[in-house]
């Protein structure tokens, strides 16, 4: 006979064994509904912000075709999204965003003094705000100067840029911040937002804004055509 202690009520190893392997599936299977549940909630929030600019996309599929001559580079989206959060300073110094133009189609431009092809282009744009600004329409050019503030107001007066409003961010903070999204690989970069904020189209270099190609293409964009 054994010396070895009794245990009162120990359990059947086989058993515990089936019981654990019992818990362990029911684990695995409310970890993968978690899981489940986190990628559909996810996927249904990725869905609902793009489903923001969904109705954007038959406007931008029309425009495809003007994208074409002096805009030949021009890219238009397949799926347009609202476009990078930026900030700079108006023509008051007060702070503005690209959300204080919903309502209106905005061309957005980045250009600088020590940039040759945006002075270049700057006329045109200019020409382009003349003939087609409006309550519905704007051209938004943010000079992104990091030294001598003064310089950008009087190149434009000197030049003859009377027609654009002064956007300005001498911080750097919009050029990083359209660097890291790939909005920027150099200078001049406009983008196109429509009325609702979402991002239609984007060009990395200069255009002929004051074009036929152009007007024709904000045209139909403004649904003007």
């Amino acid at each position: 006979m054994s010396n070895a202690p009794e245990i009162p009520n120990a359990p059947d190893p086989v058993k515990t064994r089936s019981r654990l392997r019992v818990a362990g599936l029911a684990a695995v299977t409310l970890l993968a509904g978690g899981a489940a549940w986190y990628g559909l909630s996810h996927r249904g929030a990725g869905v609902a912000q793009a489903g923001e600019c969904r109705a954007s996309t038959a406007a931008a599929d029309n425009l495809k075709p003007l994208a074409k001559g002096e805009l030949a580079a021009l890219g238009v989206s397949s799926a347009p999204k609202p476009p990078p959060g930026i900030s700079f300073a108006g023509s008051d110094g007060q702070a503005q965003s690209l959300a204080d133009f919903k309502g209106r189609t905005i061309l957005v431009n980045l250009w600088a003094t020590w940039c040759v092809p945006c002075r270049e282009e700057m006329p045109a744009l200019d020409k382009l705000q003349a003939e087609l600004g409006g309550g519905d329409f704007q051209v938004v050019a943010i000079n992104v100067d990091t030294r001598n503030p003064d310089k950008p107001r009087a190149w434009l007066q000197d030049n003859g840029i009377r027609n654009l409003a002064y956007y300005a961010d001498p911080t750097g903070k919009v050029l990083q911040t359209l660097q890291k999204t790939g909005h920027v690989v150099g200078l001049p970069t406009t983008f196109i937002v429509d009325a609702t904020g979402c991002e239609i189209a984007l060009l990395k270099g200069p255009a002929e804004w004051a074009s036929p190609d152009a007007i024709a293409f904000v045209r139909t964009a403004l649904g003007r055509s």
